[in-house]
């Protein structure tokens, strides 16, 4: 039994782990969604009004964006001989411009 003035114990550790990668995994999408370019307040104001919508039909529109998102990059980060390689050549970085974004200014 772990006594109550330890910092650390397995199943705490893990669970800090677990949200630290989780917050990571998140920085990580907001970026590669291009999420990065609004202020922090618009980007905070979307994700509220994204979490109070109810109306299942944005819902499911957002979820379908999403899911073509994840795997438009699937598809991109595959090996050459698992994805059609008929269409333009990759960006030498292997990053593929977001239609419509422009880069920095």
């Amino acid at each position: 039994m772990w006594a109550d003035g330890w910092n650390s114990c397995p199943l705490r550790d893990k669970a800090r782990d677990l949200k630290s990668r989780k917050v990571q995994q998140l920085g990580e999408l907001v970026i590669a969604t291009g999420a990065d370019a609004p202020s922090a307040n618009e980007l905070a104001g979307a994700l509220i009004m994204l979490a109070e919508t109810k109306d299942s039909g944005k819902r499911e529109a957002w979820a379908r964006r999403g899911a073509a998102f994840f795997q438009r990059r699937s598809r991109r980060n595959a090996p050459a001989t698992d994805r059609d390689t008929d269409g333009a050549p990759a960006q030498p970085s292997g990053a593929q411009p977001a239609s419509g974004r422009k880069g920095p200014t």
